[in-house]
């Protein structure tokens, strides 16, 4: 018979629950102000969701009659809500560690995609990967960022950039959906960029006509589940027009607008983001100030990615100028053959450091406001009771250990727990 309750952590030096009062998203002061419980308890139930959190004593004098599964005393340690990240492309074949020599010999995203590699280098490879290929890398990159914090991660296709290889990749972030402990968010972006030998409106006119129907009939049939949608709104890619036009059908099929925009041209993607209603639109290396205004006007979230700013030594993302005007930050690692980061602790640090976000500010974006852009607030980012019990355990007196020690998060964390599971037991006990 199954006890009531599935885990109690108990006596944590730091409980930092983000949240105290169901906020879907911080901004402004809220973002500066994170709720922390000193010496603090956690219970969760036998569902996987948080019962009950508050002051130890009082979580113990409330809980003396209770059998829990499992105990864990986290005396001299911090809890923390389960990262998210709100940018992955964790689904390809073909690496691509030749063309980071060619960036750091001067070579520009652009430049890259001009001379055949890139995405179209990726495509290629994907499309003559076996599923199973797929899926075995998928679940050891999964795995990884699992073991970094990650306990919520979006998941977009767009390696394929026609139906059978969209769709392959689809169902394989569907099976691990079903069959790893890490919640996931799965994103269609077929319109990741123009297929070679096709025009930007035969491309959008395949999109419309051929994969989104496709796609449409397995949501209907209950076969595959789809969150989002996405398009890289970029010149020499998907204009605004057709940008307009993909996501507008997505839409219609329930499906939430998430997408690129303004990376690497100022192309008012903001603009067309919040009028379309845009849950959240990544990157903005090169938004405008009228894009800025209009993204926290219709509650948009920015889900940036400092790592792509990093490696392609982009401008950063105006970080500051988004928290002061309201807008929704979020952070995502941005992992692909690209971007090779599943860590976001480290994509925390470079937002610290390189685009000026203050340690508080950067937990939020990694935590309530990343799964404001999945639409998943109401149940996951920060520690809550009814939400899921989604959390990790560090071996730390203070929470910022964890951005500020880059790179040190594979001694830091000690547990990452799921739906009040251990899924990462890390036995490395740093003596901090």
């Amino acid at each position: 018979m199954s006890r009531p309750y599935r885990l109690l952590v108990k006596n944590a030096k730091q409980l930092v629950l983000i949240c105290k009062s169901s906020e879907k998203f911080l901004t402004k002061e809220g973002i500066q102000n994170l709720c922390v419980i000193e010496n603090g308890s956690i219970v969760i139930g036998s569902d996987g969701l948080i019962k009950a959190v508050g002051p130890a004593e009082t979580i113990k004098s409330q809980y003396a009659e209770a059998l829990f599964d499992k105990v864990i005393d986290a005396t001299g340690m911090c809890v923390l809500p389960g990262l998210v990240d709100a940018h992955t492309h964790p689904v390809w074949a073909g690496d691509r560690v030749h063309e980071f020599a060619m960036k750091l010999a001067g070579a520009t995203y652009m430049d890259v995609h001009r001379a055949g590699g890139g995405i179209h280098f990726t495509v290629e490879h994907t499309r003559a990967a076996t599923a199973s290929d797929l899926l075995a890398s998928l679940r050891s990159r999964l795995v990884r960022m699992q073991r970094a914090g990650t306990t919520l991660v979006e998941c977009k296709s767009g390696y394929g950039l026609e139906l059978q290889t969209e769709l392959k990749m689809l169902e394989v972030i569907e099976e691990v959906r079903r069959s790893l402990p890490i919640n996931i968010s799965s994103t269609y972006c077929g319109a990741h960029a123009v297929p070679k030998g096709k025009t930007v409106a035969e491309a959008t006119e395949d999109i419309l006509q051929v994969q989104l129907p496709r796609l449409k009939e397995k949501l209907s049939a209950g076969t595959l589940r789809v969150d989002n949608i996405d398009v890289f709104c970029e010149q020499g890619v998907f204009d605004l027009s057709s940008t307009r036009s993909i996501l507008q059908a997505g839409k219609q099929m329930g499906l939430n607008i998430n997408f690129h925009g303004d990376e690497l041209h100022p192309m008012n993607s903001a603009q067309l983001g919040a009028e379309l209603g845009a849950l959240a639109i990544s990157h903005l290396e090169e938004v405008t100030d009228e894009g800025i205004a209009a993204m926290a006007k219709a509650k948009t979230a920015a889900v940036l990615l400092p790592t792509t700013a990093y490696i392609l030594r982009l401008p950063q993302p105006r970080a500051r100028d988004m928290l002061d005007a309201g807008v929704i930050v979020a952070l995502g690692s941005d992992f692909n053959p690209n971007a090779y980061c599943c860590s976001m602790p480290i994509v925390m640090h470079l937002a610290c450091v390189n685009m000026r976000m203050s340690m508080p500010e950067a937990l939020a974006a990694a935590t309530i406001n990343a799964a404001y852009a999945l639409g998943r607030s109401h149940t996951h980012g920060s520690l809550e009771v009814n939400k899921h019990g989604d959390l990790l355990l560090l071996n730390a007196t203070r929470w910022e250990h964890l951005i500020y020690q880059l790179g040190g998060h594979q001694e830091i964390i000690r547990y990452v727990v799921i739906k009040g599971n251990v899924v990462y037991d890390n036995d490395k006990i740093l003596d901090l």
